[in-house]
């Protein structure tokens, strides 16, 4: 019995591990790319971080550096993707960020400012809230920023669960960014530190009639 017992409770632990996603490929262009070769592993599988003051809210549980993660050489300009192990499925916002290295990005830790290059909110346009839930997303490199390496971080806002607590899935990639400018992006801002608990867009009902705008929290979206 106890053995069953045991069974079953495995059997439950995969079925919760397996409710959620994670962004574990990178590549250039719109490639799949291969799993963790540029995107640092973490090591909560694909659990959520809740905790707003946590450090784990830069690179996920157990990304703190890149060690044996690639870095992915790509020009200011060039698009890239993302592509998750399933489908993003719970409502809420997408957002990229990068943040520059002091050195290599595999000895970063993403304690530097972040600025956001990309937001992904619902649109309104039919009436009701719908959000863009897919397994890949596609974004640029900005033109203007300087050459050097960067983190490159992708998170989704899950905000499903009124009255819960909001959920970050996120992953770090690692690229050396050539070509670019001179620019200085801003606004920065610091992870954690980035999201409060009192932002519109972090408490928000999406289930409430009135919800017909969406402030995405974080920096605004730094552009050239």
């Amino acid at each position: 019995m106890k053995s069953f017992i045991g069974i079953v409770a495995a059997a439950a632990l995969t079925h919760i591990a397996s409710a959620h996603y994670i962004f574990q490929a990178l590549a250039p262009g719109t490639a799949q790319g291969i799993v963790y070769e540029y995107v640092r592993r973490n090591t909560n599988y694909n659990s959520p971080v809740t905790d707003l003051s946590s450090n784990d809210l830069r690179c996920n549980v157990g990304g703190e550096t890149g060690g044996n993660t690639t870095t992915l050489e790509i020009k200011a300009g060039d698009p890239f993707t993302f592509t998750l192990d399933t489908a993003v499925y719970h409502q809420g916002p997408i957002s990229i960020y990068m943040s520059k290295a002091p050195s290599t990005a595999g000895e970063y830790d993403g304690s530097g400012p972040w600025f956001k290059t990309l937001d992904i909110g619902p649109d309104f346009s039919g009436g009701q809230a719908q959000w863009t839930m897919k397994q890949q997303y596609s974004s640029t490199i900005p033109t203007c920023i300087p050459a050097g390496e960067y983190l490159l971080r992708i998170q989704s806002l899950a905000i499903h669960n009124p009255g819960g607590v909001p959920q970050f899935y996120i992953s770090c990639g690692q690229v050396k960014v050539s070509g670019g400018g001179s620019a200085s992006p801003s606004p920065t801002a610091l992870i954690p530190g980035a999201f409060k608990a009192t932002d519109p867009g972090y408490t928000a009902n999406i289930y409430d009639p009135s919800f017909k705008s969406y402030t995405v929290p974080g920096p605004n979206v730094f552009t050239c």
